[in-house]
């Protein structure tokens, strides 16, 4: 165990039997990050029974380890996933070493904070319509010298970045309707809805970004969003149909597929 000295290790069994009892799968892993989070006794039980009702365990601690970052995550926002580090690591290597990034639907801003660490040079913008998330980003992505900009979409980012866009990073919401009910509880009872919610085939708000994409990126410039296997067909043809250029890649070990979307040099 590699939790701090300030609890015992009958303290720290206590909390993987109730946590094991709760069903959470990962019981040790997660003991030892809420104890080393806790400050004292009281704090490391009120985490424990916030965790053990179900509160997503990132909410619970406060923060999520995202591409080697640790991010804010306030409660209601977002939960970046892991496959999303895979998202991140396509674009930076299509950024170069300085760019203008824009990062919609940025919730915690993490991918956002997570491509600006690794370039020497950034101009970075976020947007989110939900303001709890909108908060959020701003913590995470002062470090960065990152706006957050709150609003639907493109619309509240400023003007002059029409056409100069390099890296315009879109984490949009793609489960269909009708399946935002089969998600785990974690997710559906204790993140923004607008977070999940894609639309009758998962795809409306990917379209919106889409169809205003050209007009954003410089020449040269690339989208990139995440998508599942199935919708892929249907996204690349919203890609292709404004007039950009499609290249989907995956990476079987996290499960995911990103979308690389091209405006011609």
């Amino acid at each position: 165990m590699s939790v701090t000295s300030s609890f015992t290790l009958s303290q720290y069994a206590s909390v993987v039997t109730a946590l094991r009892a709760a069903g959470c799968v990962f019981a040790e892993d997660e003991a030892e990050l809420l104890l080393s989070t806790a400050r004292s006794l009281d704090e490391a039980s009120t985490m424990v029974r916030r965790r053990a009702e179900g509160l997503p365990l990132e909410h619970v601690l406060g923060w999520a380890e995202f591409h080697g970052l640790r991010i804010v995550v306030d409660p209601g926002v977002f939960v970046p996933r892991r496959r999303t580090e895979f998202l991140v690591d396509r674009a930076a290597a299509l950024a170069g070493r300085e760019a203008v990034v824009v990062d919609l639907c940025c919730g915690s801003g993490a991918l956002g904070a997570a491509l600006a660490a690794g370039l020497d040079r950034v101009e970075l913008h976020a947007s989110d319509i939900d303001p709890a998330a909108v908060r959020c980003a701003r913590r995470n992505l002062v470090a960065a010298g990152g706006r957050v900009h709150e609003g639907d979409l493109y619309e509240p980012l400023p003007r002059e970045l029409l056409g100069r866009v390099d890296i315009l990073l879109a984490n949009v919401p793609y489960v269909p309707t009708a399946e935002v009910g089969l998600l785990p509880a974690e997710a559906r009872e204790h993140e923004a809805r607008v977070a999940l919610d894609g639309g009758g085939d998962g795809l409306d708000v990917l379209r919106r970004v889409t169809e205003r994409a050209p007009r954003w990126l410089a020449p040269g410039g690339h989208l990139l969003f995440e998508t599942s296997e199935a919708q892929v067909p249907a996204a690349v043809a919203a890609v292709e149909g404004v007039g950009l250029t499609a290249t989907v890649v995956e990476d079987e070990e996290l499960y995911a597929t990103v979308v690389v979307a091209t405006r011609a040099g």
